[in-house]
């Protein structure tokens, strides 16, 4: 598990999950987040709708995995602070056993998790305080290993990394760090990724990085092609990679046909582990 953190850092420093809590209209956040976030928004005013986008974009995805796929665990890295719809309503709205494991290396995502989630008697859902960039912690933990683990790793389970990808730096080995996870997992398993991506607006994304990277939030966007490196080995179902804002599936429901290309700036893809 990750070390403790002292609380007054968190209110020096901005906090992912919490701005985009703040994108999404939240309240669990602080006014370093909500200034990093305003300098975001000034760059990149399509932030909002991305994050809005997104959010379908990942109940759409869940219903999907839970309903034609058949998928009754989830591994949600990088949860953030929970908003609703939440994967654990969105899979346990389509089969009650489901069972999720979330992970965040934000306390204060951990702690508005554990008050939010109040998970179907028939499933259960855990949470795990560990960064994306420590994989091998995350599978040690004691919910994905042992006797009283939450998740099977030996039967599918579908790997979540929603608007994470994109604050690992090539530095970082973020190919690698995905790839750990999917090996770990056994066939029949899913690969649920959203990314934000330069393709159709080059300037405001990089502005929104330069805004991001100036309070100390590192990031890097993505290409098509970019993303597509994620995927290797799998097999991509629906309509493959696509803006979250059109992402749709056999049993999926609303899409963001009324926002531009532009505005939401991420692509979104669920893939298979054949």
């Amino acid at each position: 598990m990750s070390e403790p953190v002292d609380v007054d850092d968190l209110l020096r420093k901005p906090s992912i999950a919490r701005m985009y809590d703040y994108f999404l209209g939240g309240k669990d956040n602080y006014a370093i987040d909500r200034d990093t976030a305003e300098a975001a928004l000034e760059a990149y005013p399509g932030a909002k709708a991305f994050a809005r986008a997104n959010r379908t974009f990942l109940s759409n995805a869940v219903h999907y995995l839970a309903g034609e796929a058949g998928i009754r665990q989830f591994l949600d890295i990088g949860a953030g602070i929970p908003t609703s719809p939440n994967t654990f309503e969105a899979a346990q709205g389509v089969a009650p056993e489901c069972r999720v494991v979330y992970v965040d290396n934000d306390p204060i995502a951990l702690a508005h998790g554990r008050a939010f989630i109040n998970s179907d008697p028939r499933g259960r859902t855990a949470w795990i305080q560990e960064d994306l960039r420590n994989p091998d912690a995350i599978l040690a933990d004691h919910t994905l290993s042992g006797p009283d683990a939450v998740l099977d790793l030996s039967r599918p389970v579908a790997l979540m990394l929603i608007a994470i990808m994109h604050f690992i730096t090539d530095e970082e080995g973020p190919y690698d760090l995905v790839r750990t996870l999917i090996d770990a997992l056994p066939s029949g398993s899913y690969l649920m990724l959203s990314h934000v991506t330069p393709d159709y607006n080059p300037v405001q994304i990089a502005r929104a990085v330069a805004a991001y990277e100036k309070s100390g939030v590192r990031a890097q966007v993505r290409t098509r092609a970019q993303v597509e490196r994620f995927l290797e080995g799998l097999e991509p179902v629906g309509p493959g990679i696509d803006l979250v804002s059109r992402w749709n599936a056999a049993g999926a429901s609303t899409v963001h046909s009324s926002l531009t290309d532009e505005e939401v700036s991420c692509y979104g893809v669920v893939a298979r582990k054949p």
